[in-house]
């Protein structure tokens, strides 16, 4: 049946939802890159909790859409910006997310990666205060059995006064953990409150920085994550690292091109737009694990119009369209997020959303994809 979706001018289009449910099988890890998908954490929408209180989550559903993933052989990232950490889940919950994931990852046997940071800290922090933020949830990773992802703190960001105090924290963290972690730079377009991160302003004296850190450290960095939406910035990074430390793309407009890479090398994966995106990703990386770079840029090139989508400005609120799609697809029951933040994105912009992962086959079951559409078109008066 025909839908008619919003357009961003106020008026309606018809669509025609697809009938044939897409054929993504689920199968092994990949051989030829290290894929992790960030992913979400799905809202307990019968709790009575306020935008600002603690999170309440659905265990359940959230530890059964990461099960989903691990089916298809990709990695999770665990407790990362896509689970919205700093914006809606606070430490307490982060840590019991990473608990209950590392414990199911050990269950099935999958690959897991979790964030530690720095967001216990609420208000001004000293440097000494912020390095024991890190070593508290560097301490809950490791001893979960998860791989650390170092992730970017909004509280080094206002304390740093220059690359030295970077240099410092970063030194001291990566001399004290007990396996190689992976270093995330995130860039202020997902955070703002990370602007000048490394110390710099200008990313080319940032880059430096972050490049002196890993050298000063190879062995204890497995990679770098870089999520920067500046794909030439990252091949000149990751063809500057040293021998053995892997670059992770986070660049959610570019990863075809960056996964695939050059003559030079290429970049493994950590996306948050690889949580709907998925069995598509899997299948497209396995096509490269055969050599066939062409093949994976085919089936993977279609996607990069529905990332961009999703993770348009304001860039931190890509979470609405990653939730809103793994609701529509049936890994979970409502579109409700923590937060409230369903409501941080337009009905227009939603609309589009469901149009490009239709047309993409992302959802299972079109014809239940459709009809929970439908229905969200009519809480909004539209669609008729």
């Amino acid at each position: 049946m025909t839908l008619h979706l919003p357009a961003a001018d106020g008026t309606l289009r018809a669509y025609e939802p697809r009938t044939e449910p897409p054929a993504f099988p689920a199968g092994t890890p990949f051989t030829s890159r290290t894929v992790f998908s960030a992913a979400h954490v799905v809202a307990d929408p019968y709790a009575d909790v306020s935008p600002d209180a603690p999170a309440a989550v659905d265990w359940d559903a959230t530890l059964a859409f990461r099960r989903h993933l691990w089916s298809h052989g990709l990695g999770v990232a665990e407790a990362m910006d896509t689970a919205q950490r700093g914006m809606g889940l606070d430490w307490a919950g982060a840590a019991e997310l990473i608990r209950r994931s590392a414990a199911e990852a050990a269950a099935v046997g999958g690959l897991i990666a979790c964030g530690a940071g720095t967001d216990q800290l609420t208000g001004p922090a000293t440097l000494d205060e912020v390095r024991a933020a890190y070593e508290e949830q560097l301490a809950v990773v490791e001893e979960a059995g998860a791989r650390v992802v170092l992730m970017a703190s909004r509280a080094l960001a206002a304390a740093a006064r220059g690359p030295e105090d970077y240099q410092e924290v970063y030194g001291h963290l990566l001399r004290q953990a007990a396996e190689p972690v992976i270093l995330h730079w995130l860039g202020p377009m997902f955070d703002p409150a990370l602007e000048g991160y490394w110390g710099s302003a200008g990313l080319d004296a940032a880059t430096e920085t972050f490049l002196e850190v890993v050298a000063a450290h190879p062995d204890k960095v497995d990679g770098v994550k870089i999520s920067l939406l500046d794909a030439q910035r990252e091949i000149d990074l990751r063809r500057r690292l040293p021998q053995g430390v892997r670059c992770y793309t986070g660049d959610d407009f570019h990863y075809p091109e960056l996964i695939a890479g050059d003559d030079q090398g290429f970049s493994h994966a950590l996306l948050g737009v690889f949580d709907p995106l998925g069995p598509l990703a899997a299948r497209a990386v396995r096509v490269l694990d055969t050599g066939d770079v062409q093949g994976f840029r085919e089936l993977l090139d279609p996607s990069v119009e529905l990332s961009r989508h999703l993770f348009q400005a304001p860039t931190r609120f890509y979470k609405t369209g990653v939730v809103l799609l793994a609701w529509l697809a049936g890994h979970q029951d409502h579109f409700t997020m923590v937060g409230g933040l369903q409501s941080a994105r337009s009905l227009p912009h939603l609309a589009r959303a469901y149009e490009l992962a239709d047309t993409l086959g992302l959802f299972p079951d079109p014809k239940l994809a459709e009809e929970r559409m439908r229905n969200l078109l009519s809480v909004y008066g539209a669609g008729r």
